[in-house]
């Protein structure tokens, strides 16, 4: 049993990685797939948002897909499409091409994360105790890796093909085979039919899992604040030079990877409850350096602090509601899923809005007290059935399942 559980820990974090790079490659390469289709400045804010619209269906067609198969079956095959989607970005030259890889892109990335954190959390629940953060790690380390080898092809001004088919040809192998070792673990089969079917799919349970969805959409508003804008905010309102823009979204991600590294110890030593308490009081702490800060460096402090800060609060949200819903979990995190995107599809275009009408440094309040909302909302993450921790973690006895190999 529990070198199933120490296999199926191994090759979900090795998803979590690759989709971390895969994704990476993409949004760090927008300017050269602008230019290779010929996108126009009108028409690529069409581009980038059917993405995130589209992940958002994927999630919820995961949801009724893994009341009949299992999560493990649904990351299996959406993982290869994800990184075959990509390479199809690379390999067009007309503009069809790329609206149909990104369509696929999109689609296949919603099932993917939503059956990631799936499986994530039925593996902490099997574990007992907090293992999630340590695969968004993996996540954030996929995307250093990603985005480094992105800007190694823009430098050496190698093709999207060129740049990205290296990847694809190692990732896909190595995410097929791992996915052998695939564990559905810790699933009340009973309890989670009797839940979908009743309270499980009622307005009763959306108002239970509304707190965790906003605190989702909050965090990524703020995620996509850094990704969209930390470069233009340094250079343009801080006075960097453009060569410096570039460095506040590489620090943001190694700390995103640094705060996650250790956040696990965090949450069996403190709890829940005080990690994502600490981690927005950071990440707001984050923004209010970033909007007053008199220069690059200070600038600089904000970002880091802002990666330290919001990055324990997502996959935290996806545990909380696998144990506010311990029956329903695969449904409730394909809904909260959802916030996700919404939040990325908010972020951007309301700090942007923003600093037009007014400045950007004001604008960067907005997400600041967003962020600080997540107070508010912050005994949602309290164990319900499951205590994390040196005094309260439970016994190892969880029911493991099947792996997908049949184990």
């Amino acid at each position: 049993m529990t070198d199933v559980l120490r296999r199926g820990r191994a090759s979900l974090a090795f998803s979590f990685f690759a989709q971390g790079a895969a994704f990476a490659l993409l949004v760090t390469r927008i300017p050269a797939i602008q230019d290779r289709y010929g996108i126009s400045d009108a028409l690529l804010p069409a581009f980038l948002a059917a993405v995130p619209v589209l992940a958002g269906l994927g999630s919820v067609a995961t949801e009724h897909l893994v009341k009949r198969i299992r999560p493990s079956r649904v990351l299996r095959w959406s993982q290869p499409v994800v990184l075959l989607a990509l390479l199809g970005v690379g390999a067009g030259d007309q503009l069809v091409e790329v609206a149909v890889a990104l369509g696929a892109f999109g689609l296949a990335v919603g099932g993917l994360d939503a059956s990631m954190n799936m499986l994530g959390v039925s593996l902490q629940r099997s574990y007992g105790r907090s293992i999630m953060l340590g695969f968004h790690a993996t996540y954030s380390l996929g995307g250093i890796v990603g985005a480094s080898l992105a800007w190694a092809g823009a430098h050496w001004h190698m093709s999207l093909f060129v740049s990205y088919l290296p990847v694809v040809l190692v990732l896909l192998p190595l995410a097929l085979v791992g996915s052998r070792w695939y564990v559905d673990a810790g699933a009340d089969t009973e309890g989670k039919e009797e839940a979908v079917g009743g309270a499980g799919a009622g307005p009763l349970v959306f108002r239970l899992l509304l707190p965790l969805c906003l605190v989702m959409t909050f965090a990524y508003i703020g995620d996509s604040t850094v990704s969209n804008w930390s470069a233009k905010y340094l250079k343009d309102v801080l006075g960097s030079s453009e060569q410096t823009a570039t460095v506040p979204y590489n620090v943001y991600m190694v700390m995103t990877l640094v705060g996650r590294a250790v956040g696990d110890f965090g949450v069996r030593r403190f709890g829940a409850v005080a990690v994502v308490r600490l981690g927005a009081v950071v990440a707001a702490l984050g923004f209010g350096v970033v909007a007053v800060a008199p220069g690059a460096g200070v600038g600089m402090l904000g970002f880091t602090l802002l990666g330290l800060g919001l990055c324990v609060i997502v996959p935290q949200t996806f545990a909380a509601a696998g144990r506010l819903f311990p029956g329903a979990s695969d449904t409730a995190i394909a809904r909260l899923n959802i916030f996700n995107y919404v939040g990325f599809l908010i972020g951007s275009p309301l700090v942007g809005a923003l600093g037009d009408a007014w400045n950007y440094r004001g604008a960067m309040l907005v997400p600041m007290v967003l962020v600080l909302a997540t107070l508010g909302y912050a005994r949602s993450f309290e164990p319900q059935p499951d205590r994390y921790g040196e005094v309260h973690e439970r016994p190892r006895t969880a029911d493991v399942g099947r792996g997908s190999n049949g184990v």
